[in-house]
């Protein structure tokens, strides 16, 4: 086995995933953690890349100490303010350096490998990311308190309080928000209670149930789901519009979503050359090979 290895870590709202390479390139291990997103909670997401590298180490039967010999790639959401990034450096010491970027970031990596194109992410959160000739287009991105609308989060949310709405004599119920009704015991406080507490997450664990109801033609779940695909909809045209000609489709809702998309975006849709996690190991082994500073990811060596 080699000195040596790459641990690539993927990031986000609901979960956190590591994936242990030699020098090689040789899989050796993956594990996974909790969630990871480090603008929404730093000390959570550490535990969670913690608890996630040493996964991988132990399914191979290795010493968690070797980390120190591990070359990390993060993606992580969140990493896309400076500060938080640079606030991980004190608690991740044991890898012998670490690259940190966005989830949207390692996800583009993967997909295209540092060529030309775009990925759109649909998981608990959403946003967009495409490379053009070295030109880099963001779109969305910015947190579920004022962005994310083609993530999971929103989609849970909205059913709680479309739920809300049939209670109060607003909307007319369905199955699905008498389910959800039902749930919550009928009681409207109940779910006020639940929502000043959720996390992303814990929004996001309505997204399959909401799937499940539009297939069924539910009207309610295929309203969410439908106004959920206008919002993915919206950053593949941006993406677009911006000069991307291939975009890849991302994250737990990429593939019950595709199929809700209007036809004049599937057309640019391609398959991912691979996952995120390569993605991040890719990372590493970059900046490992080039020792050098790039312009859309931070460094923090280990001390």
């Amino acid at each position: 086995m080699a000195e040596n290895f790459f641990i690539g870590i993927d990031g986000g709202a609901s979960s956190c995933r590591a994936r242990l390479r030699d020098m090689e390139g040789n899989l050796l291990g993956e594990g996974f953690g909790g969630p990871a997103n480090i603008h929404l909670d730093l000390d959570l997401a550490r535990e969670s890349i913690r608890t996630a590298s040493r996964a991988a180490i132990r399914a191979v039967g290795l010493d968690e100490h070797i980390l120190h010999r591990a070359y990390a790639g993060l993606g992580l959401a969140g990493a896309g303010l400076r500060g938080a990034c640079e606030q991980l450096r004190a608690g991740l010491t044991s890898f012998a350096s670490t690259v940190v970027s966005t989830d949207a970031y390692i996800a583009w990596l993967g997909a295209h490998h540092g060529g030309n194109g775009g990925i759109v992410i649909l998981g608990t959160g959403s946003c967009g990311l495409a490379f053009v000739d070295g030109r880099r287009l963001e779109v969305g991105g910015w947190g579920a308190e004022i962005s994310d609308e083609a993530g999971g989060q929103r989609m849970g949310r909205e059913a709680l309080r479309r739920s809300l709405w049939t209670f109060d004599g607003r909307a007319e119920g369905t199955k699905l928000s008498e389910l959800i009704l039902d749930r919550h015991l009928r009681d409207p406080a109940k779910i006020v209670s639940f929502a000043a507490k959720a996390t992303p997450a814990q929004y996001a664990e309505l997204a399959p149930l909401i799937f499940e109801y539009a297939s069924r033609q539910d009207s309610l779940a295929v309203e969410l789901v439908q106004e959920t695909a206008g919002f993915a909809a919206r950053i593949i045209d941006r993406l677009v519009a911006g000069g991307t000609s291939t975009i890849s489709l991302i994250g737990g809702l990429a593939e019950p979503l595709a199929p809700w998309l209007p036809s004049r975006v599937k057309q640019f849709l391609v398959l991912p050359q691979s996952d995120p996690l390569d993605g991040a190991i890719l990372m590493a082994r970059r900046a490992f090979e080039s020792r050098r500073e790039a312009p859309e990811i931070l460094r923090i060596s280990a001390a």
